[in-house]
């Protein structure tokens, strides 16, 4: 697809997904408030569901990309039918709360389905089996972390940004999906009119573990094996967040399948008494994570394994530094 083409079809897939907020908006002002409590980090009632949006713009971004010979009709309807999947049984969850475990279940379908296209179009179990494992880990990640204002979003939009400079054969998937993101974005940051709701943080998840999924195979034909290993760097934040604070709540014995308030970036944005300043600074690190893999890649000289080893690491240490730093003061 040509740069004008991915530009104009960007701008309408970002132009679909701000009027579906819209539309979720008005929707939800009247059928799903958010209400303030314990075991939340806002503090008036809030819209939820505005996820709904980028959903939209996505399953017509899919369209589009098999109409322009982009995507391979087979794995993309795999991922339309895995992304419906997940977004439904997020709407379904954001007006009736479910189960954890049937979530789980639907999840993991929506891997098995998205693996199976994946197999279809490339013959390689192994990126396979990476889709599998991807959506029910991405999609509970993402999940997880959508707790504060703008920042499941901008993370999702950092990452995509980096797999596009990082894979140029999917440079124009990950940008309509940037763009999707874009239309969001306004809504809910600086200050959230709507929130992205389970449809919107299984959205991206699932979104984001078809876009691992297709960008490994890139970067290994062009760079070897390991090249893959550069994906986790823009996810780190995230990824050493959720399972460090998972690891901990198990350790603990606490119910870690229960909402909570314990994740670094929600207690960092009640001491800080700001939900903009810890999305900036979950996303000054993950754009240095992206700068640092691109870098990697290009230079072509470097260990793609000491690179995210030494990456996860510093992330690893940074989140012990600035709990123990908000713990003491």
């Amino acid at each position: 697809m040509s740069t004008p083409a991915v530009l104009w079809t960007s701008l309408a897939l970002a132009a679909v997904s701000a009027l579906g907020t819209w539309l979720t908006l008005r929707y939800a002002r009247r059928r799903l408030l958010d209400l303030p409590g314990e075991r939340r980090s806002h503090t008036v009632p809030t819209p939820r569901g505005g996820g709904l949006g980028i959903t939209i713009a996505l399953l017509a971004g899919t369209a589009l990309a098999v109409a322009g010979g982009v995507l391979a009709p087979l794995p993309a309807l795999a991922f339309a039918a895995g992304l419906l999947l997940v977004a439904g049984i997020g709407w379904i969850d954001d007006h009736r709360p479910l189960s954890p475990w049937s979530r789980l279940a639907v999840q993991c379908l929506a891997g098995l389905v998205l693996a199976a296209g994946l197999y279809a179009g490339q013959g390689d179990w192994r990126w396979a089996l990476l889709a599998c494992a991807a959506v029910p880990v991405l999609v509970n990640v993402w999940n997880f972390m959508d707790g504060i204002d703008g920042i499941a979003t901008s993370q999702a939009m950092i990452a995509l940004a980096t797999f596009a400079f990082l894979a140029p054969p999917v440079a124009a998937l990950a940008w309509g999906a940037f763009a999707a993101c874009c239309g969001f974005l306004p809504f809910n940051y600086p200050r959230a009119r709507i929130f992205l709701g389970d449809v919107g943080s299984g959205t991206l998840g699932y979104l984001l573990a078809a876009m691992v999924a297709w960008t490994a195979p890139a970067l290994a034909r062009e760079g070897g094996a390991l090249q893959p290993l550069f994906l986790l760097l823009p996810l780190s934040a995230f990824l050493v967040d959720a399972s460090l604070t998972l690891g901990r709540r198990v350790l603990r014995g606490e119910r870690w399948w229960l909402p909570h308030v314990s994740h670094l970036y929600q207690r960092w944005a009640k001491r800080a008494g700001s939900h903009v300043r810890v999305s900036q600074g979950y996303g000054l690190f993950s754009l240095l994570a992206g700068w640092v893999a691109y870098g990697a890649h290009a230079s072509g000289t470097v260990r793609p394994t000491a690179v995210a080893g030494t990456w996860l690491a510093l992330a690893v240490v940074l989140w012990l530094l600035q709990g123990r730093r908000i713990q003491h003061t």
